[in-house]
């Protein structure tokens, strides 16, 4: 069996600290939700997976831009992209990086979720047949492109977003977790669509250069509200998510 080969200690210092695990759900109405997807070459990505994690077969990566008009923070936008492995049984996806456009929510995004924030934009751009993606680090410098195209509606039953596993530091104990973080969905209104990724900046991720892009996946674009959860799940980075996984 195949494990991540990540060094955590190569990411300790940038994990968030997280205010303990009993973060209450917080329900975002009226959210804009892109995803694109695209397989990699399996070629040297389990460096990119933390030990607890397995790879997929194949591997492939997810650019996930959500747009809230409302918040208790006020509006904001999130633009992130992770690599889907598993955990245990379950397909989860370890976020590089989520470019957040207010201070605010990204700090309690950070404290409460372990979201590993930096500040930047994510913009969505509407159009008739399809829908851009611009991501923007804090200097307005391109990290991310990509579109979802040929968009067809689709029923909201069609959709299973994958869960995020996030490096954390916790503020009680000091002890670095991965936390599960399984927002919950109530959908409006589905599209799907082709995926097109057209740039990625993987300085700017932290990926090193090792996401070399394939195959290109579906995309899916949706009006609703996401619901970030209740911490259910934490595991040690360092240890078989399958063994070391336990709920709090």
């Amino acid at each position: 069996m195949r494990f991540g080969t990540l060094d955590i200690n190569e990411i300790a210092a940038a994990a968030p600290e997280i205010d303990g695990y009993g973060t209450e759900p917080l329900s975002l109405k009226n959210a804009q939700v892109l995803n694109v997807t695209s397989e990699i070459s399996a070629s040297g990505s389990d460096a990119l997976l933390p030990p607890s994690m397995n790879p997929s077969i194949p591997p492939y990566v997810e650019c996930t831009v959500m747009v809230f008009p409302e918040s208790p923070w006020g509006p904001f936008s999130t633009g992130e992209l992770r690599l889907v492995g598993r955990a245990g049984y379950r397909p989860r996806a370890r976020t590089f990086k989520t470019y957040v456009d207010n201070p605010k929510a990204a700090a309690e995004l950070a404290r409460r979720w372990g979201f590993p924030v930096a500040p930047g934009k994510a913009q969505l751009h509407l159009r008739h047949e399809r829908i851009v993606v611009e991501i923007n680090d804090e200097r307005g410098r391109r990290v991310l492109d990509a579109e979802m195209i040929d968009r067809e509606g689709i029923s909201g039953s069609d959709i299973q977003y994958i869960a995020s596993m996030h490096l954390v530091r916790n503020r009680a104990d000091g002890k670095l977790v991965l936390v599960q973080v399984d927002p919950d969905y109530v959908f409006t209104k589905v599209e799907r669509g082709f995926s097109h990724f057209i740039y990625i900046d993987q300085e700017a991720w932290g990926t090193k250069g090792l996401i070399k892009l394939t195959n290109p996946i579906i995309s899916t674009f949706a009006q609703c509200e996401v619901i970030l959860p209740k911490i259910r799940f934490i595991c040690d980075p360092n240890q078989n998510a399958l063994l070391s996984t336990v709920r709090v």
